[in-house]
């Protein structure tokens, strides 16, 4: 189907250094990807060697069906939008995105004729005479966005295209992008170092750690199934704890904290007011536990800083990792 990708053994290696190792994953036409992870994990570089600009040192890449691996970025069905937009300074909104179809040789009514209908999917037609100094950064993002679909790939690829607007926005844009794909019902491939970002706009998260995938899925089933300690870490939302010998994760927001039940004893560290809910950092032993709860929860509780106070959570809120934990919770699970 049209924008079906598989990456199949994918590895790059610059000298000796691994920067992707054994990469292999299949995204379904249609669905919007995100690859998350840390800085320097190997994201871009997957994202590179799709499109074509970064040589694949082993493995191959498959879109519907057929080896694309080593086809030059225009022969390949993809299009990539940078982080930096990468407008040229000196022409138009409208010959900006129309310049690719010039390279092309298709006529100027034609390229124009398409660059406007694209202008009008992302609402920046009224601006095709200006220059992109002129725009603010959200607008530029527009225009990167049209000129990238002007050649209609079969899968669009963005690198950090919201890293560098401000949170609100961000948040604007996001809906846009999410609105843009299930328009155009491309595939579309999204690097981000953002937990929230990837979780609102991702049918499947790609999370990556020191050049290898540590777990794909949905949003759902990453945040509240992690495989690993660093999945639950990196994903935030979640403590880390040890029952029974046996690493888990439980989500802070099921994470319980009172003055009257039984549990592990523990000094409430810090306070932080968040709008809707509020973060209790607590000091169990020396480790770090995090209990999130609703304003009125909080308010009813009237916890202070220095206090001593009793956390636990219910044994069916523990998730079984693979890693190793810090804190011993053996006890928790058989008083509550």
């Amino acid at each position: 189907m049209r924008g079906e990708l598989t990456l199949s053994n994918v590895s790059k290696h610059f000298g000796d250094a691994v920067a992707v190792d054994h990469f292999s994953e299949s995204f379904d036409a249609g669905q919007y990807i995100c690859l998350l992870g840390p800085s320097g994990c190997g994201k871009s570089t997957t994202l590179r060697m799709i499109a074509g600009h970064e040589s694949v040192s082993s493995g191959d890449i498959l879109l519907e069906g057929k080896s694309i691996t080593k086809l030059r970025p225009a022969q390949r069905g993809t299009a990539m939008m940078f982080q930096s937009y990468a407008l040229f300074p000196h022409l138009n909104v409208l010959d900006n995105v129309a310049f690719s179809l010039k390279m092309k040789g298709v006529d100027t009514p034609t390229r124009e004729r398409r660059a406007h209908e694209l202008l009008e999917l992302v609402h920046m037609d009224e601006f095709a005479s200006r220059l992109p100094d002129q725009l603010s950064g959200g607008q530029q993002q527009r225009i990167a966005l049209a000129r990238s679909l002007i050649t209609e790939p079969s899968v669009l690829l963005l690198d950090e295209p919201l890293s560098a607007l401000d949170p609100f926005l961000r948040i604007r844009m996001r809906a846009e992008l999410s609105r843009l794909q299930r328009e155009l019902g491309i595939t579309f491939i999204h690097v981000t170092h953002s937990q929230d970002e990837a979780m609102a706009l991702s049918d499947k998260i790609v999370l990556m750690n020191n050049a290898v995938i540590e777990q794909a899925g949905t949003p759902m089933d990453v945040f509240n199934k992690p495989n690993t300690e660093f999945v639950a870490r990196f994903m935030g939302g979640h403590n880390v704890i040890e029952a029974d010998g046996q690493a888990y994760a439980v989500r802070t927001d099921r994470t319980r904290v009172d003055k009257q039940s039984n549990g592990i004893k523990a000094q409430v560290s810090n306070i932080e007011f968040l709008g809707r809910t509020v973060d209790v950092s607590l000091d169990c032993s020396g480790t770090e536990v995090v209990a999130s709860m609703s304003d009125e929860v909080f308010y009813g509780n009237t916890l202070s800083e220095g206090e001593t106070v009793n956390v636990h959570w219910a044994p069916s809120d523990l998730h079984a990792l693979a890693s190793k934990p810090h804190l011993d919770a053996t006890s928790v699970g058989n008083n509550v």
